[in-house]
């Protein structure tokens, strides 16, 4: 066999094979959100004052003290004297312990201690309250979100259940919240295209589309030419990179193979291969992580000014 059909079949083989090394279109988004201390801090609490009596009491002096630092945002300080409360209480004050334990639990929650809070929860009278409860509302949304944190589905969609039963807008909202966060586009979609209208949603799908890039584009152009993906996605220096690595190799093969040395061109040829086909499987995980990256930018602003993080959905605070 002739030197030029040998590389022509390895070039064959070289695109066929790089075909099988595809990256899947679904993106792995990091959406992160911090509440601002003002936001916090402008919110009620969903409890009546202590009266001039409990305050006298050891566990009301308690509370006093854990509101201070929950003021200052300083959680542990907080949760400790909110514990003192709930030993110091006495056994009649079912409707305070039940309050305490909810101050509890919301500083595990601001905390993103999602398995203390899920423990302490479990373990606390709030496990039976009702829509009676002041805070009802706010503790479906802060338990959804530490069971959803901490892998739990079942019992996250459990409470999403609840709210949903409660408060209809409200789910919509975490269910949406979910898909953002996750990148599930065909959820966000849906929820788009249902009742009501939601122009900000719809102007949010349209330009991420837009500017999204293409994952078989990205490694169709590298399979091609060697650094035309990278090139797409906007990065001329590997772009660059690739092109001369690859050429290197190819001319070095070549000429190797029209020299007859069979043995020096399979070797050089199996470096091509791996610059070849980790440059096509390279060029799909740019694209993927280009597309998770515009994904952020553009849905943690909305998430922000939308309020569809959970912990902006909260209507009380301390």
């Amino acid at each position: 066999m002739s030197p030029i059909k040998i590389i022509s079949l390895l070039l064959l083989a070289c695109l066929v094979l790089g075909g099988c090394k595809r990256v899947g279109d679904q993106i792995e988004p990091t959406l992160s959100y911090s509440v601002q201390d003002r936001y916090l801090l402008s919110l009620p609490s969903p409890f009546s004052p202590l009266t001039e009596e409990e305050k006298a009491e050891d566990w009301g002096k308690e509370m006093q003290i854990g509101f201070g630092f929950a003021h200052q945002l300083d959680l542990y300080q907080a949760m400790t004297a909110f514990k003192r409360a709930e030993f110091l209480i006495p056994p009649d004050e079912k409707e305070r312990l039940v309050e305490i334990q909810y101050e509890i639990l919301l500083c595990y929650y601001m905390g993103k201690k999602w398995e203390d809070a899920i423990y302490f929860f479990e373990r606390s009278e709030l496990r039976y309250v009702n829509q009676n409860f002041p805070a009802f509302h706010d503790l479906l949304i802060l338990m959804n979100e530490a069971y959803q944190e901490a892998g739990m589905e079942n019992k996250s969609e459990k409470f999403l259940h609840v709210v949903y039963n409660n408060y209809p807008e409200e789910g919509e909202k975490l269910v949406l919240s979910k898909a953002l966060v996750q990148g599930d586009i065909d959820t966000v979609r849906s929820i788009a295209a249902g009742p009501p209208e939601k122009i900000y949603l719809e102007n949010f799908l349209d330009e991420y589309q837009r500017h999204k890039k293409s994952v078989t584009t990205a490694q169709t152009l590298n399979a091609f030419i060697p650094g035309a993906g990278y090139l797409y996605l906007g990065q001329n220096q590997s772009a660059t990179t690739a092109f001369f690595l690859n050429g290197l190799f190819i001319a070095a093969s070549t000429l190797f193979f029209l020299d007859g040395n069979i043995a020096a061109g399979a070797i050089f040829t199996s470096f091509e291969a791996g610059w070849y086909f980790g440059g096509i499987y390279g060029a799909g995980l740019e694209a993927k992580a280009y597309n998770e990256r515009l994904f952020e930018s553009m849905a943690t602003p909305m998430m922000h000014r939308e309020k569809l993080f959970p912990a902006l959905m909260l209507n009380y605070a301390f």
